[in-house]
């Protein structure tokens, strides 16, 4: 479950938590270009910290635990091995943990296995030697609630959390877990009670939130409202949808998400990893959901938002050995899917992409998204006749569009419209906006076209106009209203709005070339010139480059408005 922290010194204090992390020294994501050498644990260290940077945690646990193998008392190099095998899920880490008293994560993963151990005192002592502040005191009532469930003190263990779950930001996270332990309990209208409150916080829920509030409420004779609960997270999220169908619904009615105590702490370490990478706190999310995968192995849960952590950081053959770990008959299955399907591409490893979404698609016929998805794989590779035909079969499982299904209209619209096909991409533009009359993006690029084309160009103005008033900041919007000033004869007004669309996108080659067009038509020749350099400088696409490099010997026609009109 996903939710979003109070504030940003939140995530200060979190950070705070990784003191022991590598810092980041540059560098994009990737892997480590080298090894470590055991006999060398200076060179060790290096190359640790290094792949640390990288986000490369395999490496990265390898050379530093080299490092430490060679110098065993180290404490800095303790405290980075700990946080590498950690990330990388090794067994080591529970070991360094033991030599790491005042870490919190180390506190933590050394609490999860004393409760694996069923040695609750052990496990509660430890939870409450957790700092109060950061994100350990967010997480600490929940991991202690469930060691005190955990004792058998189910009383003390809803006492904690239920003032929590009353005021606060964060009173959704509580209250679901207070509903947790009370439908572990076997108290069914406690468990309903605190649901009722995590399901009716103004936060959009989540997948996982709805998920097991659906699964409760089910549970306690509320199927109607649970299933209305599931329709509200899917209506316009598709992919959602895959998540929670007719099947997903009988295996929330038939399995209670959490089925002990320490499936209760790997689900709160899972509550505070989606919200932290949420926040931009990628590594501690990570951290954090590594403690819950070793808390409860092959939580599906667990392992897609691992994925998604390691995705963010670039390790894209990382975070697919993850999904390739989900099975086939989880309900969260098809997302996993979706997933890999996106892996699969940024590996640039596009056939097994494209059977990938097609092997979603026919295991959920009724879903779009799998098509959409693939149309949207294939026209970024400017595959445009393959991806309209994808968004063909996305928009045929659409029986009934809705305000919400204008992005798929669009994009075949532009599909259609690179392959040549005109009259039907601006057909599916059109529909677009008659299913959702205000989206810029729409509006430009009609406008856009049209005033490419010479055609409309009244109509295209006030789309046009339209769209820049709704996103004033957006250069490619004020371009084309600038362009189509242009075309129109309102020299004044398109330079005014080319300026402002330079200012905003000053490297923008096609922006500096317009400009560069309305100030010769306007007789400032010189600007002109320096416009068209600029934009030649900024590297225009296709035949751009010679057309530019014309009009900085010959200039434009004598009126070339004119010729752009019809």
């Amino acid at each position: 479950m996903m939710l979003s922290l109070p504030s940003p010194r939140t995530l200060l204090l979190a950070a705070a938590l990784l003191s022991a992390c590598a810092a980041a020294e540059g560098g994009r994501a990737g892997e480590a270009t080298f090894a470590p050498t055991p006999t060398n644990p200076f060179g060790a260290y290096l190359a640790g910290r290094f792949a640390t940077s990288e986000s490369d945690t395999r490496v990265a646990a390898d050379a530093l635990l080299a490092a430490l193998r060679a110098d065993p008392d180290q404490p800095e190099v303790v405290q980075r091995a700990f946080i590498a095998t950690l990330l990388d899920g090794r067994p080591e880490a529970v070991r360094l943990a033991r030599r790491l008293p005042d870490n919190p994560l180390a506190a933590m993963l050394i609490a999860g296995t004393e409760a694996q151990a069923g040695r609750w005192d052990r496990a509660e002592a430890r939870i409450r030697t957790l700092p109060r502040q950061g994100a350990a005191q967010l997480l600490q009532p929940l991991l202690l609630a469930w060691t005190l469930h955990g004792k058998g003190q189910t009383d003390a263990a809803v006492a904690l959390l239920r003032p929590l779950s009353e005021s606060g930001r964060l009173r959704t996270l509580y209250a679901l877990h207070a509903a947790l332990i009370c439908d572990l309990s076997g108290r069914a209208r406690e468990a309903e009670r605190f649901v009722r409150i995590a399901i009716g916080d103004n936060s959009p829920p989540t997948l996982r939130l709805v998920q097991i509030s659906a699964g409760i409420l089910a549970r306690g004779g509320r199927e109607s409202e649970a299933e209305r609960l599931v329709e509200t997270l899917s209506r316009g999220q598709d992919d959602l949808a895959l998540a929670t169908g007719e099947q997903a619904m009988r295996q929330l009615i038939a399995t209670r998400p959490v089925t002990s105590a320490v499936e209760g702490m790997a689900e709160a370490h899972l509550a505070l990893a989606g919200a932290l990478r949420g926040q931009g706190a990628a590594e501690f999310s990570l951290a954090l959901t590594r403690l819950a995968q070793r808390l409860r192995p092959g939580f599906a849960p667990a392992m897609l938002l691992a994925a998604d952590a390691l995705s963010d950081e670039g390790q894209y053959a990382a975070a697919l050995a993850q999904l390739d770990q989900i099975p086939a008959d989880d309900m969260l299955s098809g997302l996993a899917g979706l997933r890999r399907a996106g892996l699969l591409d940024r590996l640039d490893r596009p056939d097994q992409a494209i059977a990938e979404f097609r092997r979603v698609a026919a295991a959920y016929p009724s879903a779009s998204q799998p098509q959409a998805r693939l149309g949207d794989m294939l026209r970024s590779r400017q595959r445009w006749t393959e991806a309209a035909a994808a968004y063909d079969e996305a928009i045929l499982r659409v029986p009934a569009p809705v305000a919400g299904h204008w992005p798929l209209f669009y994009a075949r619209g532009i599909a259609r419209e690179r392959s040549g096909n005109w009259p039907q991409a601006e057909a599916d533009f059109r529909r677009a906006l008659e299913l959702s009359p205000e989206q810029p993006y729409v509006l430009n690029y009609l406008g856009y076209t049209w005033v490419e084309r010479g055609e409309n160009l009244v109509e295209a103005r006030r789309m046009l106009e339209r769209a820049v008033a709704l996103r004033p900041q957006d250069g490619n919007i004020a371009d084309s209203l600038g362009w189509a000033l242009f075309k129109l004869g309102d020299m004044p007004g398109a330079i005014r709005w080319l300026e402002r669309a330079v200012e905003l996108e000053p490297r923008n080659s096609v922006i500096n070339d317009h400009l560069g067009d309305a100030y010769w038509t306007a007789g400032r020749q010189r600007e002109a010139q320096f416009q068209w350099r600029r934009a030649l400088a900024l590297g225009p696409e296709g035949d751009e480059g010679p057309k530019i490099e014309a009009k900085l010997r010959n200039g434009l026609p004598a009126n070339p408005v004119a010729e752009n009109r019809r």
